[in-house]
């Protein structure tokens, strides 16, 4: 339902066929709900309940088409900034647990979704999400309509929202904060990444593992570069026998090169690349001096390391099911992926090539370049959550760590 308020703007509700009831979590306690409102910058408003953390948030607002896995993308500091919306309408079923922690918080600004599991059923659940988001003080809403959202998302892109369940804020003070914000140009690696220097032994638990078997060989040193790095790429890297020591992104290439790492990789992470160049600067020092590999933010960073350049994406990739092609094999993967902006093709340097392209839009999904050993993802081959299919990358690191040791 589309109404005109004296405000002049544009007011969106959801309108609910069935009478509304009090959730409950797996303990049978009702949450308390309360009128939310999510108001987006191109002055909509969206009348929702709120569960998890109460208060007055801004952020830009995201889909993401995942079907399962919402804790492991609650968790992914590659979400800092912004609100997600799922376009799985029902969301909470499952529960949350301590095992599939991405990282060390939750460092979205809030979650929308359709509707709210009334209960929780699953062995390895030990809270609902309700409790789960109020104990990590994150706002989230349900009872809106996400389709709509969604379509507007994919119409006019992105837009910047606040979410509120403070009264005492008018619609007009909302919008005003929704236009006056700002995330393009903004540093937001700096908020997620880790202090200081430690070591990652972790592997991945034998239920979970899907690649035994596999010859490990040399244990090669390896330095992770910490933009919002999550829990399954180390567990990943030190699955296929890497020592791994984390660094944060502001850690001197210098640092990195006295240590005699075998190779050099690159995480993921929030925002716009272009808002760091320090971290650009530090993958400029380290190319061409050992191997490198980058995925997401390091994928983009190291585009613009070698003097490529980065955009912003309409409204970006979120989701489990993004098919991407190998150009020089043909192969396809269906792919895990959550980023808002891009490497330009048409910018890069001759010598360095596009390995992967996206086949929903033909963006750049992969680079490599041989002669400085170096090679990169757009996408999460590390999945959590998502396909296995783009697992193999990490060997093919292995690979190109081991080729490189031969020859020195």
């Amino acid at each position: 339902m589309i109404r005109a308020p004296p405000t002049g703007i544009l007011n969106v509700a959801c309108s609910l066929s069935a009478t509304p009831r009090a959730e409950l979590h797996a303990a049978g306690k009702p949450w308390k709900t309360s009128d939310a409102r999510l108001v987006l910058e191109d002055g909509s408003i969206w009348k929702a309940k709120s569960f998890g953390a109460r208060g007055t948030q801004v952020g830009e607002v995201v889909f993401n088409t995942s079907l399962t896995g919402y804790q492991e993308i609650l968790t992914d500091p590659s979400y800092a900034g912004q609100f997600v919306l799922m376009t799985n309408p029902h969301i909470g079923n499952t529960g949350v647990n301590p095992e599939d922690e991405e990282s060390r918080q939750c460092f979205l600004t809030g979650l929308v979704i359709r509707s709210l599991s009334i209960r929780t059923s699953n062995w390895r659940c030990t809270e609902s999400l309700g409790d789960y988001l109020a104990k990590r003080n994150i706002m989230g809403i349900y009872d809106v309509d996400t389709r709509a959202i969604t379509r507007r998302l994919r119409e006019d892109g992105s837009l910047i929202g606040v979410l509120s369940t403070d009264e005492s804020k008018t619609d007009d003070m909302l919008l005003d904060m929704s236009r006056e914000w700002q995330i393009v140009g903004v540093d937001l690696i700096s908020g997620v990444s880790c202090d200081s220097p430690y070591e990652w032994t972790e592997t991945t638990d034998s239920e979970w593992e899907f690649n035994e078997g596999q010859d490990l060989g040399h244990k090669f040193h390896v330095v992770a570069y910490d933009f919002g790095i999550k829990h399954n790429i180390l567990r990943r890297l030190a699955s296929c026998g890497c020592k791994i020591t984390v660094v944060p992104s502001t850690w001197p290439a210098s640092e990195t090169l006295k240590l005699n790492p075998d190779g050099v990789f690159l995480s993921n992470g929030p925002g716009d690349p272009a808002a760091v160049p320090y971290a650009v600067k530090t993958v400029k020092d380290i190319i061409g001096k050992v191997p490198v590999f980058g995925i997401c933010m390091g994928h983009q960073l190291l585009g613009q390391a070698l003097g490529g350049k980065t955009f912003k994406m309409k409204f970006g990739h979120h989701g489990g099911n993004h098919p991407v092609c190998n150009v020089k094999t043909g192969r396809v993967e269906i792919s895990a992926q959550n980023h808002n902006y891009a490497v330009d093709p048409a910018s890069l340097p001759p010598g360095v090539e596009v390995t992967h392209i996206n086949l929903n839009d033909n963006s750049c999904a992969g680079l490599s370049c041989a002669d400085l050993k170096l090679m990169s993802l757009q996408y999460h081959p590390e999945a959590s959550p998502g396909p296995h299919d783009s697992d193999p990358a990490f060997g093919s690191f292995i690979e190109l760590m081991k080729t490189v040791k031969q020859n020195k």
